[in-house]
């Protein structure tokens, strides 16, 4: 069970755009093996400071992945003494990786849109109905009056667009596609972006995905696909971290699939687990008892074990669920 930090204090838009004008040296985190909601808040955060005057630097656990160099660039050092330390995207100090023992119990402001956050900053701004966390930021760099430019622009779009799984997902609102329009006015280029995150892929990936879909299982009637992505594949292809990304996505073009479970092993006894459901199923709840959490259609959680013993966990929790 996750402790939750009853100490948090909970801020509005407003008052989180107060937090960040107040102070001026800024250290922002992003959560281990990166996505683009993680990255783009953060970068797009990072530059929005800058406008203002502010100093400030993101740190990331892992190497970020060649793909976000239009947008993620390497930043300026910001000095650990008297930095005020922001944390993006990140539910859980636990998934801040390599940083988590420098940095867990100092995070002096999260902001999130994950339902699970379990409030382990000092101040938290958390909006679940959001899309993604590039869209909290959006709208608290608006409220804070910060000029954004093409390469902010560029990262909250990459942030929205990857979380939204190109604006298909049930996490997309009015809202998200009027903010998306808005950003559309700068120079972005949409199409690359879109092209870039969806539509490329190395030829080892393309073989890792053969093999994944070689050891696929049903179960529950065809209801539950099991994607498993053991070392040996990653071994064998050269993929690995966040190249990964997108194998839990398969699942999702299967028909009548409503809990597509994706095993990437990470460690000798150790699998990371990505769930992604359609109703009636909720992902973040499956996955809680499990220890993870996340949203209701897309969540995740670590599970030890082999491969066999994993893959048994999950079914039983999902089986919970099935109707």
């Amino acid at each position: 069970m996750k402790k939750i930090n009853d100490g948090c204090r909970l801020l509005n838009l407003k008052q989180t755009a107060r937090f960040l004008k107040k102070h001026d040296n800024y250290i922002i985190l992003t959560h281990a093996s990166p996505d683009g909601d993680t990255l783009g808040s953060a970068y797009a955060l990072y530059y929005g400071l800058n406008e203002t005057g502010k100093s400030a630097c993101v740190l990331c656990p892992d190497v970020i992945p060649q793909k976000y160099g239009y947008f993620a660039t390497k930043t300026d050092h910001v000095s650990r003494e008297n930095a005020t330390v922001i944390a993006v995207d990140v539910a859980d100090k636990r998934l801040l990786g390599s940083l988590g023992d420098e940095f867990g119990d100092v995070v002096d402001l999260n902001i999130d849109h994950h339902i699970s956050n379990v409030r382990y900053a000092k101040n938290l701004y958390l909006d679940s109905d959001a899309s993604s966390t590039a869209e909290c930021i959006f709208e608290l760099l608006t409220v804070m009056g910060v000029n954004i430019n093409d390469i902010t622009a560029k990262a909250l779009f990459t942030g929205i667009v990857t979380d939204t799984g190109c604006f298909k997902y049930s996490n997309v609102t009015a809202k998200t596609h009027i903010i998306a329009a808005q950003l559309y006015e700068y120079n972005i280029d949409a199409p690359e972006i879109n092209r870039v995150m969806f539509d490329t892929k190395s030829r080892e990936l393309l073989e890792l995905e053969r093999m994944v879909l070689d050891a696929s299982e049903f179960h529950f009637d065809n209801r539950c696909i099991i994607l498993p992505v053991t070392a040996e594949m990653q071994e064998k292809t050269g993929c690995s971290g966040t190249e990964l990304e997108g194998i839990a996505v398969i699942s999702r073009s299967v028909e009548g699939v409503v809990a597509g479970v994706t095993l990437k092993q990470v460690g000798e006894r150790e699998f990371k687990l990505s769930l992604r459901t359609y109703p009636p199923l909720d992902a973040s709840e499956i996955c809680k008892k499990l220890g993870g959490g996340g949203h209701k259609a897309a969540a995740g959680a670590s599970v030890t074990g082999t491969l066999e013993e994993a893959k048994q966990k999950v079914l039983s929790a999902v089986g919970e669920y099935m109707e």
